[in-house]
């Protein structure tokens, strides 16, 4: 199993190093024929219009829309929700419409608004995890059968569909390998090393 990261910009190395952590094979996705060797994806925070736009200019929407239609498991964290959702609210951005929820972009307000956040994800266990909201998104509304796997203030900041997963924070930058792990699972290989696990 290979896992890739869209390195266009943003934490992508960040993401890399926590799936290495985990003992899975993950590569950097900047051209269309990176996504061939890939099994799964995940779509780093940074700034969504810089995505979106190199996502264009390297050819890349089509082909990851198709693959992500075609079952490709996917995560997005924080401007990767953004790519993800059908509809950004106020704003013309060009994304992948491939999941069924209205984001609204730095709804949280400007970097000094950025937090930290104590959250309770059932799928992840009991002890909370550390949310840390840069610039964060806020999502304003889900379609039915999309799974809320965590929220704030009644605000969900973590959800499912299918083999889709976005949150609005980041995992990658704390020690706390458990989303990440979360996500391998959905992939399909719960085995991975338990080692430096947390």
């Amino acid at each position: 199993m290979k896992i890739g990261v869209l390195a266009l910009q943003g934490a992508f190395i960040e993401h890399i190093k926590s799936l290495s952590r985990l003992g899975v094979n993950a590569g950097a996705v900047k051209l269309p024929g990176d996504l061939a060797s890939v099994d799964a994806l995940i779509i780093p925070g940074g700034e969504s219009t810089t995505i979106s736009k190199l996502l264009g200019d390297y050819s890349l929407l089509e082909p990851l829309k198709e693959r992500i239609n075609d079952g490709m498991p996917v995560l997005g964290t924080c401007a990767g929700t953004i790519l993800l959702a059908r509809n950004i609210v106020d704003s013309d951005l060009l994304t992948l419409q491939v999941m069924d929820i209205d984001v609204r972009r730095n709804a949280y307000g400007r970097q000094k608004e950025s937090f930290e956040a104590d959250l309770i994800i059932p799928s992840l266990g009991e002890e909370p995890f550390k949310g840390i909201f840069i610039r964060a998104p806020i999502i304003e509304y889900v379609e039915s059968g999309i799974e809320i796997l965590c929220s704030v203030n009644n605000q969900a900041v973590a959800v499912k569909q299918g083999k889709i997963i976005a949150c609005n924070f980041h995992p990658e930058l704390t020690d706390d390998l458990r989303v990440h792990r979360y996500f391998i699972e959905q992939v399909g290989n719960g085995a991975v090393a338990e080692s430096n696990n947390r």
